[in-house]
């Protein structure tokens, strides 16, 4: 039996980089193919406003393509993810919040979801901010009626989107260029529209240009609503080189 496919684009509101996807939203958008808990992994940079193939493969793994080439593949998660440590106070997310890394120097400014150049509305603001005493950074997050999905819940690629940056500025390595590379999340619930919410991450150790870190989705109620952990690799110089350019 052929694998079955379908399509889907990435609008231009929706990139990392000003020329390509942002990656947690991406994985978002495939793991809507997979059943439970999902793995993505990031083969080649997402391209904006074309249409992506989905192709769904016998063994339940699914592959995005732009034409011949692999941009993405997606399958169940193979191992359980990273118990979060407990919510933070929404005290000290704020008072963290004017010590966001990213207003000093913030290598991807249009990106969607922490993004510095994006306006309230447009951008998800995602600013996670190193807490003091903590292993954590973190930023309060309220979803607005942009972010909508099904049943008045924020729509899961959104939620994805979330957990995806603020793994990146838990590295807390000064002049850090990463992209992420595997994504793995489990989403318990979709958050309301207008709810109250943390979004966390902490750094879980590197290897070389590899770099390991999770995240959380706390609700209204400070228990963990998503969980995901992430592999992030520093490019080579002259794709670095490029994006600061940009």
């Amino acid at each position: 039996m052929p694998p079955k496919s379908d399509h889907f684009v990435i609008a231009r509101r929706f990139c990392g980089p000003s020329d390509s996807g942002n990656g947690g939203y991406v994985a978002g958008c495939l793991a809507a193919h997979i059943d439970g808990p999902a793995e993505i992994a990031l083969k080649a940079r997402p391209p904006l406003d074309v249409a992506l193939e989905v192709v769904r493969e016998p063994d339940g793994s699914v592959r995005l393509m732009h034409g011949a080439q692999l941009v993405a593949t997606a399958r169940p998660a193979p191992a359980p993810l990273p118990v979060p440590p407990p919510v933070p106070s929404r005290s000290d997310v704020e008072a963290a919040a004017p010590h966001f890394d990213g207003f000093k120097a913030h290598i991807l400014p249009p990106c969607f979801v922490c993004g510095t150049a994006r306006a309230a509305g447009d951008g998800m603001r995602l600013f996670a901010a190193p807490i003091e005493n903590s292993v954590l950074v973190a930023s309060l997050w309220t979803p607005g009626a942009d972010l909508l999905g099904e049943g008045g819940r924020v729509a899961r690629e959104f939620l994805w989107a979330a957990l995806d940056c603020p793994g990146y500025f838990s590295l807390r390595k000064p002049g850090l260029f990463a992209l992420l590379a595997r994504f793995r999340a489990e989403i318990v619930r979709a958050p309301r529209v207008g709810e109250p919410c943390i979004v966390a991450a902490w750094a879980m150790g590197a290897d070389g240009r590899k770099h390991f870190a999770g995240s959380v989705v706390y609700g209204d109620d400070g228990a963990p609503i998503a969980v995901a952990s992430a592999l992030w690799i520093e490019p080579a110089a002259n794709i670095l080189n490029a994006e600061k350019t940009q």
